[in-house]
């Protein structure tokens, strides 16, 4: 039993790590991918963006249907179609080519994180599963700022495209392992997939994230973006009519009964707009207006890296020590701390400048990651463990996704060409992340309790 359940943490934090990585590696790229495909800033956004819209728009279609055909054969999908997207995404002739890439890429990491999480959840129990749920979510905050790192070092020795093909390398290099080590389970009463959710989920976030991203560009009061919104509303509106009405829905919205899981969703949201939002454009900063290279990027922001990492992974070993309820507002606000302390950043301030921030910034980031994935799983038994981590998945998609688009609008068109302005809207983006980290942290103190957690019973044999 304890072999099994390290290659199966193994496995999965390998397959977690490549397909986050994915989320900020692409980011010190986006120069040179705009150079080599012709493409502007609105649209590379959505080379970012658009891998977790489609991550968040069908991670809880993925997770019905671990729980429904078998966790093992869909995270064992999930890494053949992720290998495809990324070869896909490596050989894109043109900027829409790539985009389609990383959507595609964001489909097959549904399918991986759904199942992954679900993997843990059945192997790991009590004390076990908050240590696996700490290594995994170390595995998250370290994936997440050694991306830049990794995709400076590729970029300029091979190239922007290396960085996909490494994780073709990767997910084929996993694909084996998955076979023979991990175990199949399924829920003996998962139902139908519901598609009509899917669609109207799919859609709706497309175009609420499309109205965001393209307002600055097309106008706000122009008629695509103004139809744009209010059909992503009206659409989200019905997604929750036909989940309130669908007999077999992929969101029970029965879970948000209890008000843990609702602080868990609602502040991993908000935590991935706060943290992940605003070091996109803290990287083009340092890339475009300093002009430090690719490589110097990746090491300057290695400290968030090295943090995260540390504090990740022991935040999950004595979560029994430390409540969810104290860890989750304390790692939101340091993370606010950390960005209040990286304002007044210039053009000619040495890097030295950022590293009080960034540390702070790590500490939260990784006193949160697991934190609040434990308390979502924490509070739904084992065999609700995919819908939960889709769930839980899908609103850190969604805040990561929003938080690129919204605060890309408070960086004014010709803050490209002009440091100073630049400079300042940094300020502004790092001001309103470090609100939003805040009103996380509040909502975490107001909503997570200790008496919503279960006690799993703990598997025979193990």
């Amino acid at each position: 039993m304890r072999e099994r359940r390290r290659w199966t943490l193994l496995v999965v934090c390998l397959a977690t790590g490549v397909l986050l990585i994915n989320v900020a590696a692409p980011n010190v790229a986006l120069p040179d991918i705009g150079s080599h495909l012709d493409a502007e800033l609105s649209v590379l956004q959505w080379v970012i963006s658009g891998y977790s819209l489609a991550l968040a728009a069908t991670l809880l279609t993925a997770g019905t249907l671990a729980d429904l055909v078998g966790r093992r054969r869909m995270f064992l999908g999930g890494l053949a179609g992720f290998a495809a997207a990324s070869a896909l995404c490596a050989v894109a002739p043109t900027a829409l080519a790539l985009i389609v890439g990383r959507a595609a890429q964001g489909v097959a990491g549904a399918v991986l994180l759904s199942s992954s999480l679900a993997l843990l959840a059945q192997d790991f129990t009590g004390v076990a599963r908050a240590g696996a749920i700490g290594i995994w979510g170390a595995t998250v905050a370290a994936a997440f700022a050694i991306g830049p790192l990794e995709g400076g070092l590729l970029t300029e020795a091979f190239g922007w495209r290396a960085i996909f093909l490494l994780d073709v390398a990767v997910a084929l290099a996993c694909l084996p392992v998955a076979v023979r080590r991990l175990r199949e389970s399924r829920d003996p009463d998962a139902g139908q997939v519901d598609w009509w959710g899917t669609v109207t989920l799919c859609l709706g976030l497309f175009l609420g994230v499309f109205a965001l991203t393209r307002g600055d560009v097309l106008g706000w009061g122009s008629g695509v973006i103004v139809a744009s919104a209010a059909a992503a509303a009206a659409l989200l509106t019905a997604f929750v009519v036909v989940e309130r009405r669908e007999p077999e829905p992929m969101l029970d919205l029965g879970l948000f009964a209890t008000p843990t899981f609702t602080g868990a969703s609602v502040v991993v949201l908000l935590l991935a707009a706060s943290t992940f939002g605003p070091f996109l454009y803290l990287t083009l900063f340092l890339l475009d207006v300093v002009g430090a290279s690719p490589t110097a990027v990746g090491l300057q922001l290695m400290p968030l890296s090295a943090a995260a990492f540390v504090v990740s992974y022991l935040g999950g070993r004595f979560a029994r020590v430390l409540p969810v309820r104290v860890i989750l507002p304390a790692g939101q606000l340091l993370s606010a701390a950390g960005l209040l302390a990286m304002r007044g950043v210039e053009a000619t301030s040495p890097w030295t400048f950022l590293l009080p921030g960034l540390l702070l910034m790590g500490v939260g980031v990784g006193l949160s990651n697991p934190a609040v994935t434990y308390a979502a799983l924490g509070v739904v038994p084992a065999t609700r463990s995919g819908m939960a981590s889709g769930t839980n998945n899908t609103f850190r998609q969604v805040g990561l996704a929003i938080g690129i688009a919204a605060l890309g609008t408070l960086l004014p068109a010709q803050a490209e060409a002009d440091a100073t302005a630049y400079a300042a809207a940094l300020d502004r983006i790092l001001l309103v992340s470090a609100a939003v980290a805040t009103v996380a942290g509040i909502l975490a103190v107001t909503l997570i309790r200790q008496r919503d957690f279960v006690v799993d019973p703990v598997p025979a044999g193990s």
